[in-house]
């Protein structure tokens, strides 16, 4: 499956594997993991939930929107939910072109759309507090759903 929300550790090689065709000559992985400060702030470690039926198809939404914006072949994206610790994978954005340069063109896109569109929300939890990330989406950020 190109597109997977999990609660198990992400093995980006393997996820990179799923988008290689043939006819393709680059694959570039995205490999988003959880960093020690933001900001200034030591984190300690992060928490992931998902509205996870929506979030797959937006996933799916973004692949065929790339798709039509780059000249690639191939998306996978795989998004971790749960309690991450520092340096632990949250997310794998793969993305194969017969050229390099739209699929890095296409994977810094994509991680920005699905950050913005798709309903996966991160809580950031510190050593004096604990805060809901609110991303780059418009107006839909925030705390999840009730």
């Amino acid at each position: 499956m190109n597109f997977e929300i999990t609660n198990e550790p992400l093995d980006v090689g393997e996820i990179a594997r799923r988008v290689v065709p043939e006819e393709c000559g680059a694959t570039v992985t995205l490999d988003g993991y959880v960093r020690r400060f933001t900001k200034g702030r030591e984190t300690k470690h992060l928490v992931y939930e998902a509205y996870e039926p929506m979030a797959l198809k937006e996933m799916e939404k973004l692949a065929d929107a790339a798709k039509e914006k780059f000249e690639i072949s191939s998306v996978g994206i795989v998004h971790r939910l749960g309690k991450l610790e520092i340096g632990e994978t949250s997310v794998v954005i793969a993305v194969s072109a017969p050229h390099r340069r739209a699929a890095f063109e296409a994977c810094e896109w994509l991680i920005k759309e699905l950050k913005r569109t798709v309903p996966i929300w991160k809580k950031e939890v510190y050593a004096d507090g604990e805060v809901w990330v609110e991303g780059e989406r418009d107006g839909n950020a925030g705390v999840p759903p009730a």
